[in-house]
């Protein structure tokens, strides 16, 4: 009898969750009327960065015409969002153009938490017109090892916890999912008829005509051996020299996220069974480098690391880096890369006289993510106005240092970003003001110096310090 009753309450519970989710969604569509006739989603789980690609075939049925196409994400995905993007297609196959769209969050939440993003059309979409969406977004953090703990000899093996059916506030009419696993070796996967498997691919769908805020929950439970690196902290600092240099300091703290190391590490084991033993450690990484470095070292809180490669030629440089000790679930390294370049690569004058620094964002070790990144600009003593632009929001400080012979200071831009993935590899600018007057300060100071102490010492040698006894008549 009390299962029964407790069964009863269940479903009590869930009409009036479906209910609850039904107005939700008659309350968000309430001011346009749009569908998804098509929706395709592919997941690529090859590595810890997971890339998400929508593409979607959006239909006004409305009688007015639609400015936004909204997105939604459950909360505990939202969080974890590091990046997204979207696009409109023009054309087939070979001649599609692409025009992106802007993307902005929205103040307004769901039911059960679900947050919106809003994606801007270029033009309206007018009633039974469509238009087709490329959409591509990032997590971080997706991936849940279990057994959380692993020996040495033992392989990875992850959770990725999603739905088989897009969670969205319209009704889409043909949706199918494709998750790609990193191998062959998944443990298991959630059944959402129809579904299959074929290779490193688990297909769910086609679903048709599913409703509004639809989701099944889906759990696979795959071997995935990459290397979970992550930047806990990152902070570069980039100081402008009008001297004709840029010398550039990058602090890491890394961590491996993956399955935690259990028991005694062998080296011995690890170097004689490279192939079974620490397969999902990592030793070695790779730091993508402007063209022409110079004076490039790589050290920790003990000396000098010499286990470091690098490659340059006039598009790129390549640094390959190797820390101490390899890196099992985790461990953590501390280390320093730093490293010069030429200014006139990099500082520029624009059309309005100012100067500006064209620097790349992100983290130059490839396929990491980094928790949190601090870029530090410290501009010529004397600089005046900073500002910053970057092709997306990020904090932004001012703050002043003190180096050698400076007399006020110089001003510091400071930009921080958290949940930074390789995809933030972009350009930013730094524009500010300088009068190459300032430049002349330090040698005018030092010449000052100099030609003080040598009157000085003038004064001193021609100077009768002596005593002498004085005669008195």
């Amino acid at each position: 009898m009390e299962s029964l009753l407790r069964l009863r309450n269940a479903r009590a519970f869930s009409l009036l969750i479906a209910i609850s989710l039904l107005l939700c969604a008659s309350f968000v569509l309430s001011d346009q009327d749009l569908q998804i006739l098509k929706a395709e989603r592919r997941i690529d789980l090859n590595s810890h960065i997971i890339k998400v690609f929508l593409t979607l075939k959006v239909e006004n049925t409305g009688t007015s015409p639609a400015s936004e196409v909204l997105l939604a994400f459950p909360p505990n995905q939202v969080d974890k969002l590091a990046t997204l993007k979207a696009a409109a297609v023009v054309g087939r196959k070979k001649k599609k153009t692409y025009s992106p769209l802007d993307v902005k969050p929205k103040l307004s939440d769901g039911p059960n938490g679900t947050k919106y993003f809003s994606i801007s059309l270029l033009n309206p979409l007018g009633t039974g017109e469509s238009v087709t969406l490329e959409v591509l977004y990032i997590l971080t953090h997706s991936l849940e090892p279990f057994p959380a703990e692993i020996s040495q000899s033992e392989s990875q093996l992850v959770y990725y916890r999603d739905s088989a059916t897009m969670l969205s506030p319209y009704q889409i009419k043909q949706q199918t999912t494709f998750i790609k696993t990193s191998n062959t070796k998944v443990e298991s996967y959630t059944m959402v008829e129809p579904t299959s498997r074929a290779g490193l691919e688990l297909k769910y769908g086609p679903y048709d005509d599913r409703l509004p805020y639809s989701f099944s929950p889906i759990i696979v439970h795959f071997e995935n051996n990459n290397p979970f690196a992550v930047v806990e902290e990152l902070v570069r600092e980039v100081e402008i020299s009008h001297w004709g240099s840029i010398q550039v300091t990058e602090r890491y703290k890394l961590v491996h996220a993956g399955a935690r190391h259990k028991g005694v590490f062998s080296r011995v084991e690890y170097q004689s069974r490279p192939s079974i033993s620490g397969v999902s450690s990592f030793k070695h990484l790779l730091a993508r480098l402007p063209p022409r470095v110079h004076s490039v070292y790589y050290r920790d809180e003990i000396g000098n690391i010499s286990s470091s490669h690098l490659r340059t030629d006039s598009r790129k440089s390549e640094l390959e880096i190797e820390p101490r000790y390899p890196l099992f679930g985790g461990w953590k390294a501390t280390f320093v890369i730093g490293y010069g370049l030429p200014l006139q690569d990099f500082v520029y004058e624009s059309a309005d006289g100012r100067r500006y620094l064209n620097f790349t964002f992100g983290c130059p070790l490839m396929e990491t993510v980094v928790d949190k990144l601090t870029i530090k600009v410290v501009l010529p003593e004397g600089s005046m106005d900073p500002s910053a632009v970057a092709p997306f929001p990020l904090q932004q400080t001012l703050e002043t240092s003190y180096s050698y012979l400076d007399i006020v200071g110089r001003t510091v831009v400071v930009l921080e970003k958290e949940n930074v993935v390789p995809e933030h590899n972009v350009p930013f600018q730094v524009y500010y003001k300088f009068n190459p007057i300032f430049m002349l300060a330090e040698p005018l100071m030092l010449v000052s110096v100099f030609f003080l102490l040598f009157v000085a010492c003038i004064a001193y040698l021609h100077a009768d310090l002596s005593l002498r006894k004085v005669k008195t008549s």
